[in-house]
C-alpha cells in the first residue's frame, strides 16, 4: 500500500468529529492491506511506530529538505527506514540517522513527510484514537468489537490483533491470551473529586497513589521480564527490580505496580530522578524500589477475570512486603484519612478500587478511581502555535509563561517560559484567541505566532518537574486549560518562585 492512502485516511479522519464516520474511513483502508502492512499501518496512525523511539528530535526533522512530487513510497518503505532509524548506535550513528532521514525526506511528497514528522514525534492528533481504531479492526474483519479488543489487551498490541482478526482463523482472535513475558496493556482509571465520594459506590480498596513510573514485572522461573507503562522493554535498566521480583516465592507471575526512588528520610524523590533510570543506561545512581498493587497471573493461574479482593489476597501472599500502602473501606472518612496520610509521605494521592473488580487491560473503567488534587496557576501566554488535524485554521498550541520580577532568568519583571499546552481547549475557547492573538502579535515564525505577554490563562497542572529545557529549570506536567482570565492583568500571574517551590529533592 502506499503511504498516501494513509495519509489521506489519516487527514479523512482528522476532518470529522463523527466517530461512525472514522471508523468507517478506517476500517476501508484496513480491507485494503496485505497482512504485512497491516501492523505497520495501525502503528504509523496511533503514531506508535513498531519500533518504538526512533532516536529522533524535532531540530533534526524540522531541516530544509527537498521532497518527492509524485506519491510511490510505500509502508513497506517506510517501516524499513524506521528499522534502520531504530537500530542506529555508537560511533557515527548520528550521521547515519541524518543521512536516513534525508533519504526518507526525499522519497516522501511534502504532504507525506509532513505526516511522517508528527508520526516520529508522537503528535500526530487525528482523532484516531486506539478507540476508535479498534472499532475499525472489527468493522474491517466483521469480528465482536469485544474480541478484538480482548486479543489486543492481552497481546499487548493492537496491530497483532488487527493481523489476526483481518488475516487469521475464525477462533484464531478468541485463543489470544495471557502469556508471561508478554506485556498487557496496563488497566486505567477514572477521576473522582474526593476519596470519601469514591468510596461511596461500596467497599473498595484505598490505595496510595505514587508519583513514580508504572511498571509491569513478568517472571517466568528465573527470567525476569519489566515494562514500563507504553510496554517498552527496560529489564536491562533495572537491575534491583529484578533481582527482587527473582527472590519472591512463585515460579511465575506478572505483577502489576510502580517503582519510584527515595530519598534518605524515606520520602519519594522528584520523579524526574525516577525517569531518569528509563531514559539512560548509566543512570544507576538512584536506585528505585517496586510497590505492587495487583497480580495477574500465579504460578499457571490466569487472574484476570479474578475479583481484585483475590488478586490482592495472593499479592501479599507472595510479595506482601513490595504491596503499595493501601486500606480496605466502605467509610468514606477513612478514605478521606487516608488520602490525607499519602499527601502527608508526600505521594500524589490515593487510588479507590471497587474490591469485586476484575482487571480490564488497556480499559479506563469506573472501577479505578484516582483522587489527587489538582493545582492551578495563573500564567500569560507568550506564543501560539497553528493547529494541524482538526485544527487546521486555527490557533491552537499555547506556549505559557511565568512572572520573572526579579530577573533571576531573564529581563526583570519579564516571564519565563514553562510549558506548552493545547489541552482543555473548546472550540469556542479556540475560536477566541485565533481572532484575538494576532491582535497583539510582535512576530511570527513558520508556524507560530508571538504576542505581546499580557494574555492571563488559568492553567490546571498535576505536578512539575525539573527541566533543562526551560531557562527557569522547571516544566509543567500534564498542563491543561481551564479558562481565560480577562479580569487579571500579567501583574497578577503566577512566579516563577511558585512553580519552583513545588519541585522535591
Amino acid at each position: 500500500m502506499l503511504l498516501r492512502e494513509v495519509v489521506g485516511a489519516a487527514d479523512a479522519v482528522s476532518r470529522t468529529a463523527s466517530r461512525k464516520a472514522k471508523v468507517a474511513v478506517l476500517s476501508e483502508t484496513l480491507r485494503a492491506m496485505a497482512p504485512e502492512e497491516v501492523p505497520i499501518t495501525v502503528g504509523l496512525l496511533l503514531a506508535k511506530p513498531r519500533q518504538g523511539r526512533l532516536g529522533v528530535g524535532w531540530r533534526s526533522l524540522a531541516a530544509e529538505r527537498d521532497h518527492a512530487r509524485d506519491a510511490t513510497l510505500t509502508v513497506l518503505e517506510v517501516d524499513a527506514a524506521f528499522e534502520r532509524l531504530a537500530v542506529a548506535a555508537g560511533t557515527g550513528s548520528a550521521g547515519r540517522r541524518q543521512g536516513e532521514l534525508d533519504r526518507l525526506a526525499q522519497q516522501a511528497t511534502a504532504a507525506e513527510w509532513d505526516f511522517l514528522s508528527r508520526v516520529i514525534l508522537g503528535e500526530l492528533r487525528t482523532g484516531a484514537l486506539e478507540g476508535v481504531l479498534l472499532d475499525a479492526v472489527a468493522a474491517a474483519a466483521d469480528r465482536p468489537v469485544a474480541s478484538v479488543r480482548r486479543a489486543a489487551m492481552l497481546s499487548g498490541d493492537l496491530g497483532e490483533a488487527a493481523s489476526v482478526a483481518l488475516f487469521g482463523e475464525p477462533a484464531a482472535l478468541d485463543d489470544v491470551g495471557l502469556v508471561v513475558g508478554r506485556a498487557v496493556l496496563p488497566m486505567l482509571a477514572a477521576t473522582a473529586s474526593s476519596a470519601g465520594e469514591a468510596v461511596a459506590a461500596g467497599e473498595s480498596s484505598v490505595e496510595y497513589k505514587l508519583d513514580g513510573a508504572r511498571i509491569q514485572v513478568h517472571r517466568d522461573g528465573d527470567e525476569v521480564r519489566v515494562f514500563t507503562r507504553t510496554l517498552a522493554d527496560v529489564t536491562h535498566r533495572l537491575p534491583e527490580i529484578v533481582d527482587t521480583v527473582r527472590a519472591l516465592p512463585v515460579r511465575a507471575a506478572i505483577f502489576d505496580g510502580e517503582t519510584l526512588a527515595l530519598d534518605d528520610d524515606g520520602a519519594p524523590r522528584a520523579f524526574q530522578e525516577t525517569m531518569s533510570r528509563f531514559g539512560s543506561e548509566s543512570a544507576t545512581a538512584v536506585a528505585l524500589r517496586p510497590w505492587f498493587f495487583d497480580l495477574l497471573h500465579l504460578d499457571g493461574r490466569d487472574l484476570l477475570d479474578e475479583p481484585l479482593h483475590v488478586r490482592q489476597a495472593e499479592l501479599e501472599r507472595v510479595a506482601g512486603e513490595w504491596r503499595i500502602p493501601a486500606v480496605r473501606t466502605g467509610d468514606p472518612d477513612v478514605a478521606e484519612q487516608t488520602a490525607r496520610a499519602a499527601l502527608a509521605a508526600g505521594h500524589e494521592g490515593v487510588m479507590v478500587k471497587a474490591i469485586d473488580s476484575a482487571y480490564q487491560a488497556g480499559r479506563r473503567g469506573k472501577s479505578w478511581l484516582k483522587v489527587k488534587p489538582v493545582l492551578t496557576f495563573d500564567l500569560v501566554v507568550l506564543a501560539v502555535e497553528e493547529g494541524s488535524g482538526r485544527r487546521s485554521g486555527l490557533l491552537s498550541n499555547l506556549h505559557l509563561g511565568a512572572r520573572d520580577p526579579d530577573g533571576v532568568f531573564g529581563p526583570p519583571g519579564g516571564f519565563v517560559m514553562v510549558g506548552k499546552t493545547f489541552k482543555g481547549l473548546t472550540d469556542q475557547l479556540l475560536a477566541w484567541q485565533t481572532a484575538h492573538f494576532p491582535t497583539i502579535a510582535t512576530a511570527r515564525t513558520a508556524h507560530t505566532v508571538h504576542v505581546r505577554p499580557e494574555t492571563v490563562v488559568e492553567i490546571a497542572i498535576d505536578g512539575v518537574q525539573r527541566s533543562t529545557r526551560y531557562p527557569g529549570g522547571v516544566a509543567l506536567r500534564f498542563a491543561r486549560v481551564k479558562r481565560y482570565r480577562p479580569d487579571k492583568t500579567a501583574t497578577d500571574a503566577d512566579t516563577i518562585d511558585a512553580l519552583r517551590a513545588l519541585l522535591r529533592g
